[in-house]
Parts: structure tokens; sequence; C-alpha cells
């Protein structure tokens, strides 16, 4: 019996070690407000500070900074390069090793116009749930296929997959020589099978504008290809001014 009783309590501490490296894990969020004020992002604040990570820039900077994850494409991406060609607008794409390896054209687009590529791991994986050497090769593996087809390494900017981190994995990035941005406005738009239409789209954005923001779109949203044009413009008319993350003020 004691046997039995001391076999289960080393399965117990196993099964905890094992789940030692997403103990304290959180996914990123922000509390909105009506005020046109930085969001707060409450106890993330801790967790990220020392660790290269950002999601808001200075509060004294009427200036707006466009990021897209793109994780692949279903014809969406190009209507939104057109829009930021259009409007003389730089912005920052967090693609992934799938979307680099299938969409080598609109890649070289991306960087041919002028926009910066971020890294957001090979295979989209959890970053909490890696250890160092792993979300090493995950950056590593994205970066080498970058270098393929560009022939530069990819700019040291990353976004968590999911916006899942904790205080270690985001360490592990900063000595890896990467500044993580996550974001200040962000909405649904990632369900390309729940799409609301332009007006929900066109206010999830505008009534959240603030100084400094990071912006957060998804390059697979329609919605966002249909109402880019219209929140550039009107948010220039507001006095903002659009920046790239290589601009990015603290």
């Amino acid at each position: 019996m004691r046997k039995i009783f001391k076999g289960f309590i080393l399965l117990f501490l196993s099964f905890f070690l094992f789940l030692g490296l997403n103990v304290g894990a959180y996914g990123f969020g922000y509390r909105k407000n009506s005020d046109h004020e930085q969001p707060d992002i409450g106890k993330y604040q801790q967790v990220i500070e020392g660790t290269n990570s950002y999601y808001v820039g200075n509060n004294e900077d009427k200036t707006l900074y466009l990021t897209f994850d793109a994780g692949y494409d279903n014809g969406n991406l190009s209507k939104i390069l057109d829009v930021l060609k259009e409007k003389d607008i730089k912005a920052t794409f967090f693609v992934t090793g799938d979307f680099v390896v299938r969409e080598t054209e609109l890649l070289k687009r991306i960087v041919c116009e002028g926009h910066i590529v971020g890294n957001h791991t090979y295979h989209h994986k959890n970053i909490t749930k890696l250890d160092k050497s792993q979300i090493e090769n995950e950056l590593y593996l994205l970066n080498d296929k970058y270098k393929e087809i560009i022939g530069t390494d990819i700019p040291k900017y990353f976004r968590p997959p999911e916006g899942e981190f904790d205080k270690r994995s985001l360490t592990d990035v900063k000595e890896l020589g990467y500044t993580t941005y996550f974001w200040s406005i962000a909405y649904d738009d990632w369900n390309t099978k729940n799409q609301k239409g332009v007006d929900y789209a066109y206010d999830k954005i505008m009534s959240n504008l603030h100084n400094g923001a990071i912006i957060l779109l998804h390059t697979v949203s329609s919605d966002n290809a249909n109402v880019l044009r219209k929140v550039i413009d009107d948010s220039r008319a507001l006095g903002y001014q659009f920046k790239n993350l290589d601009q990015f003020k603290k």
C-alpha cells in the first residue's frame, strides 16, 4: 500500500513538472474604454516589464501603428496591400512558416513595398509550452526560410501566436534578440466564417483609437480589406498619423 501511495505521489509530481512550463501563462488582453485613452492591461504590465515587450506607444504622440497577422492568405491580403500603397502607409506583417512557404510572391511584395515582416514562429506554437531551445528553433526556422527567399535575415520583431505569453517565454524571446509587440486595438476579425460587415469593423477600430495605438488586424478578414481605406482617411482627419514599428516611440 505504501509503495502504491509513493508511486502515486511521484506520478502526481511528474505531471505538474511536465506542466511547469505553462504555469502562470496568459492570453493577452486589455480593458477597453470609451474615452480614446490608452487601455489598461492590469497585471500583465508587471509580467511584460523588463522583457522588451510593448503593447502601446507614447501617450503624447498622436501616432497609430498598423500591424497584421498573416498565417495564410484567402485573397484579401492583396487588397490590403493595394490600399496601403495607395495611402502611402507602411505596416508590419507577422507571418508564420506556412505563409512564407505557400505565399512566396505575397511575401516578396510585402518586402518590396517597404513593409516590415515580423516573426510569428514557424509553426504558430504556444511559446509558453516551449523551452528556450524550442522557441529558438521556431524563430530560427522562420528566419532561415525567410532568408532563403528574401536574401536577408527577418527583422527581429515578434508577436506570440494567439497572444499566449508568460514572463519566462518573453524573457527567452528577448534574450534571442527580439522585441515583442502585442496590441492595444483588436477585434474579432480572424473568424472568416463570421465576418460582421464594414460598419461593425469600422466601429470596433475607430471607437478605440488612442495615442500610440498598436492596431492588430488579420489579413484574412474581408471586413478589414473593405474598411481599411475609410479607417485610414478618417483617422487622419482626426489628426492621427501612421508610422511603422521601426519608428516606434515608447
